[in-house]
């Protein structure tokens, strides 16, 4: 029965998103409904450059888009690919790779029908990505979530990522905010202000994005914690579902996560409990309980690669996008589960992030097991993400999460 559910709820994913415009929900929210504009909206792609008659580029993803992360990199492409006019044969996608031998196999078909780049956007994919690489050096191979561009030096091999912290950052806003609201109106005391997360992995990226999502919850609302469980796997919908209702059935009041599917979302709004989504809007499917979502914007990474290799200028090693590139958006906020003024309260934030007078890992606010964080990273106070390489790789336990349970 759980596994029919969730699948209802994974088409029913796939749907809402569709109908709040999975691209176009940040700068069209419909009031009527009770979305608000969004406060870090995406940007227009503009075509400065010209393509060549005989371009192509192949997209290699996980799954499909049943999946919102896949959903989330599908819509950009088609976003990318209608902005640059590129035609139908100008492009291919593949979806439901998976992590293994089948990755190198659909990469190598994608060169033998004429890309001149290709692009995967899974952690798994990166050693079958490189072996590709290695084997077609007059091919570009773009990766996205890796990390061993800088380390393999392969000159033709690239990652990418985007500072999606900053998002999660602004979404945790969101969820302090609501617990404010919720202690203000006696619903729980400031000690019953726990939150509860669904990861995938034990992997600095989910690390990195739930602990900026609990600094930003902190910075609004100083007696938060956070427990955090793991379902070892991408996309699961029933154990992102179960550790949903594990994670209220422990008394955590708002849910969010770095997972793939409706299932936690799902179990939200079936407990009436507020939930902050990943990667698109679940209003349609959640509207009593879903309050923001933060995501990557791929768009404006796929059109540099395409303008890089169109005009013969060098695709970085590692890239990294930013606020400031439109690569980290927020959907509209959900009214009838937001609390008010957090519309405010993140425009607010998010021209703090972009002057630098906030900084999302600054040491001051955080500790681990007590003590203040030091190290290579730490230039000034500020534990410096993704400046080495573009794919996160802050992975401290910091003081205020528990996790539940381990899984890699």
């Amino acid at each position: 029965m759980k596994k029919l559910f969730a699948l209802l709820l994974a088409v029913v994913m796939v749907l809402s998103m569709v109908a709040c415009g999975a691209k176009k929900e940040e700068t069209n929210g419909d009031e009527a409904k009770g979305m608000t504009e969004s406060p870090l909206a995406s940007k227009e792609i503009t075509k400065d450059f010209e393509i060549k008659a005989d371009f192509k580029i192949g997209f290699i993803c996980l799954h499909d888009e049943k999946s919102t992360y896949d959903k989330n990199f599908l819509d950009a492409a088609d976003e990318a690919i209608k902005a640059l006019g590129l035609t139908k044969d100008q492009y291919i996608i593949k979806t439901n790779v998976p992590e293994g031998k089948e990755c190198y196999e659909a990469a190598a078909d994608l060169v033998d029908q004429g890309c001149n780049i290709v692009f995967a956007n899974s952690f798994g994919h990166e050693d079958f990505m490189l072996q590709a690489a290695k084997e077609f050096p007059e091919v570009q191979f773009c990766h996205a979530t890796g990390y061993k561009a800088h380390l393999e030096n392969v000159a033709n091999y690239h990652n990418a990522f985007a500072s999606i912290y900053e998002g999660r950052y602004l979404a945790g806003i969101a969820a302090g905010m609501k617990l404010n609201e919720m202690i203000e109106a006696k619903k729980i005391t400031a000690e019953e202000a726990k939150m509860g997360y669904v990861g995938a992995f034990t992997y600095a990226e989910v690390i990195s994005g739930y602990s900026s999502f609990y600094l930003g919850a902190k910075s609004v609302c100083p007696s938060v914690t956070m427990e955090v469980q793991f379902t070892g796997s991408w996309y699961d919908a029933v154990e992102e579902q179960n550790a949903a209702e594990a994670l209220i059935a422990r008394k955590c009041v708002l849910i969010s996560q770095h997972a793939d599917s409706m299932g936690a979302p799902g179990a939200c709004e079936a407990a009436g409990v507020p939930n902050v989504s990943y990667n698109g809007a679940t209003f349609e499917a959640c509207p009593e309980t879903f309050i923001v979502s933060s995501r990557i914007d791929w768009a404006p990474y796929f059109a540099y690669i395409i303008k890089c290799f169109n005009t013969g200028a060098t695709i970085d090693t590692d890239w990294c996008g930013g606020i400031n590139e439109g690569s980290v958006v927020l959907t509209g906020i959900n009214q009838n589960a937001a609390a008010k003024g957090t519309l405010e309260a993140i425009k607010t934030a998010v021209e703090d992030l972009k002057s630098g007078k906030v900084k999302v890992f600054d040491t001051k606010n955080f500790t681990v097991e007590g003590a203040a964080v030091t190290g290579d990273a730490v230039v000034d106070g500020i534990f410096e993400e993704s400046k080495t390489q573009s794919a996160p790789y802050f992975d401290l336990k910091i003081d205020g999460i528990t996790r539940l349970n381990e899984k890699f």
